[in-house]
């Protein structure tokens, strides 16, 4: 039996001016598939068996391809968008035809020029076509760690909750919006750090270091913008925490943290309007 989106080995049955056709196993001429002239390995002759690809063309046939496409039904892979039209997208996965992208099965507004995680499948009409719609391709069980750094593909970005990530395009994975102070979109490839692994299997992420690294890092941001501020940032530890975010892109506690380490450096004084520079006396 023929399956579609993967590949199979297929014996050729016999050549005509436009390629050669391989069995459709199902003993009729009438479904066998063309190869087109210019796939057929060299010195391949009747009798022969070739690994092909099979899709659909333009014209909703069956036909195989030698050509290795990026992935294969059931895959998760990560493909750029070539095109939008009226019907859906279309996405570079290394055929001639590309892949469609129904407007159905887009979680989110994809944009052309932008790379996203999607899975392949078959639809009803046996046409193979992409989605974004991938939780049911992701595992729960992976070989990670706490504090084990992973990467992985942004797939979906809830207001509420957080960036849901595709550890190693594989696994289940969470940045929660509190673990990150900077834009996350879909399609974004990150690198993050295992803060907890729940009970299902699922990855807790964040983008920032662990505190006392994070802290560093933090306080050399608040210094370089007091120097290019007069020596002064008008916020404080009684900051509200959506100002302090606004102004710096760091939660209220990692802001604490910081300043508590600059003022035991002594390179910083705290006052009622908010922080600045000591003077180097």
């Amino acid at each position: 039996m023929i399956e579609i989106g993967k590949k199979q080995s297929l014996k050729i049955i016999n050549f005509t001016s436009h390629g050669a056709f391989l069995d459709g196993k199902t003993g009729k001429m009438i479904d066998n598939i063309l190869l087109p002239s210019k796939e057929i390995p060299d010195g391949a002759k009747e009798g022969d068996v070739v690994e092909v690809f099979i899709y659909r063309d333009s014209q909703d046939r069956l036909i195989a391809t030698t050509r290795e496409p990026i992935g294969k039904v059931g895959e998760l892979v990560y493909l750029k968008v070539l095109e939008i039209t009226d019907i859906g997208a279309f996405l570079d996965w290394g055929l001639e035809k590309d892949l469609f992208l129904p407007f159905a099965e887009q979680k989110f507004k994809v944009q052309v020029g932008r790379s996203y995680l999607v899975a392949i499948y078959v639809d009803k009409s046996g046409r193979l076509s992409a989605t974004t719609d991938i939780d049911k391709y992701l595992e729960n069980t992976s070989p990670y760690e706490k504090v084990d750094r992973v990467k992985g593909t942004v797939y979906r970005v809830d207001s509420e909750m957080g960036a849901f990530v595709a550890v190693d395009n594989k696994y289940k994975g969470l940045i929660h919006k509190s673990e990150y102070f900077h834009e996350i979109r879909n399609g974004d490839q990150i690198e993050a750090r295992i803060v907890k692994i729940r009970e299902d299997g699922k990855l807790d992420l964040s983008t920032r270091s662990e505190a006392y690294k994070q802290m560093h890092t933090d306080a050399e941001q608040i210094l370089q913008r007091l120097q290019g501020g007069n020596g002064f940032l008008p916020l404080n530890d009684k900051s509200k925490p959506e100002t302090i975010k606004n102004k710096l892109n760091m939660s209220k506690a990692s802001f604490k943290r910081a300043i508590g380490a600059l003022l035991k450096e002594d390179k910083i004084e705290q006052t009622d309007n908010g922080i600045k520079l000591k003077e180097e006396i």
